[in-house]
C-alpha cells in the first residue's frame, strides 16, 4: 500500500509539474489502482481541496484583510493583504506570499493570515494578474503559470517591494516566503532584488542554476522534503553552492516527507510535524531580519 501512495504522488507530481495530460494521467492512476474509482479517490487525496484546513477564518477580529487590484509595471496586478489589527507599538516587517503553480488559491490567502497573526503584514501576490487573474480552475491555473512571463512577475514583486518598504509605520523591511512554484520564485526574486528584498524562505522550490548564487544578496531560509527527488535534484546543489560562496543561507531536510509537505489541503501529503517546524523556523528566521 506504502508503494502505490509514493507512486500515486510521483504520478500526481509529474502531471501537475510537467503539465501532462490529464486524461493520460487518469489513465497511469487507474491502471495504478485498478479502477476508475479507486484513481479518483486518491487522486482526491492528493490533490488539495480548497475547502479543507482552514486556519485562520477570513473575518478573524485579530486582523485586517482587503483584497486590491490595480497596476504594476504597466500591466495587471492584484494581490490580498492581511495584517494585525493591534501592532502594539512595533514596526511590523512585510511578507510577500508567493502562491504554488494553482494561483492565489484560498489555501494561500488562509497562508497570509497565518503569515499576519505571527506578526507581520502579508501581501499574498496574485502573479496571475496579467492574464486576467487566478481562476477557479486549477488545472487552467496551471497552464497559465507554464506561460507566465517570468522578468514581468519578478518586476512586479520588486516594485510591491519597494512600495511596501516605504509604507508608513512598517520597519521599512520586507521578506517573501514562496511554496513550490512560489518557492522557485523566491530564489529568483533574491537574485532580481538584491539587497533590497531583506530575507526570502523557500519551500520545496526548484533552484535556478547554481551559477546564479553569486548574485544573491538576501539571507535565504530553504525547506526541503526527503521524499521529493524531483525538487532536490536542483534545491540542495543551490544551498550547497550558496553556502561555498559565503551567502547567507540555511537548509533543512525534512525526511520521509512529501512535496508540499506543508499543504494542509492535501490529505496525502501534508505532515504535521514537518510543517509545525518549519513554520516556527519560517517565523523566527523572518523575525530576525525584517522586524523593527
Amino acid at each position: 500500500m506504502t508503494d502505490l501512495r509514493e507512486r500515486a504522488v510521483a504520478l500526481y507530481d509529474a502531471f501537475t509539474h510537467e503539465h501532462r495530460d490529464r486524461r493520460a494521467f487518469m489513465r497511469e492512476m487507474v491502471a495504478l489502482t485498478g479502477s476508475a474509482v479507486a484513481a479518483e479517490a486518491l487522486v482526491a487525496a492528493i490533490a488539495a481541496s480548497p475547502a479543507a484546513a482552514q486556519q485562520v477564518q477570513p473575518d478573524d477580529p485579530r486582523l485586517r484583510t482587503a483584497t486590491r487590484k490595480g497596476a504594476e509595471a504597466g500591466k495587471p496586478a492584484a494581490a490580498y493583504f492581511a495584517a494585525p489589527r493591534e501592532a502594539g507599538g512595533r514596526k511590523l516587517g512585510t511578507v510577500l506570499v508567493i502562491h504554488e503553480n494553482r494561483g492565489l488559491t484560498e489555501h494561500i490567502r488562509d497562508v497570509a493570515r497565518r503569515v499576519a497573526l505571527s506578526g507581520f503584514r502579508a501581501v499574498a501576490l496574485d502573479l496571475l494578474a496579467p492574464q486576467g487573474g487566478t481562476p477557479a480552475d486549477e488545472d487552467r491555473a496551471r497552464e497559465m503559470i507554464a506561460g507566465i512571463d517570468m522578468d514581468l512577475a519578478l518586476r512586479q514583486a520588486v516594485a510591491t517591494i519597494d512600495r511596501a518598504a516605504r509604507q508608513r509605520g512598517g520597519s521599512g523591511k520586507v521578506g517573501a516566503v514562496g511554496f513550490c512554484w512560489g518557492g522557485a520564485f523566491v530564489n529568483r526574486l533574491a537574485i532580481a532584488a538584491g539587497p533590497a528584498l531583506s530575507a526570502g524562505v523557500a519551500y520545496y522550490g526548484p533552484a535556478p542554476a547554481p551559477s546564479e548564487a553569486a548574485k544573491v544578496e538576501t539571507p535565504l531560509l530553504l525547506h526541503y522534503a526527503g521524499k521529493d527527488q524531483r525538487v532536490n535534484a536542483t534545491g540542495l546543489p543551490w544551498a550547497k553552492t550558496l553556502e561555498a560562496a559565503g551567502k547567507q543561507v540555511e537548509a533543512h531536510v525534512y525526511p520521509d516527507v512529501d512535496h508540499a509537505f506543508n499543504n494542509d489541503t492535501s490529505a496525502e501529503r501534508y505532515d504535521p510535524a514537518a510543517a509545525k517546524l518549519a513554520w516556527e523556523r519560517t517565523t523566527r528566521f523572518l523575525h530576525t531580519r525584517i522586524d523593527g
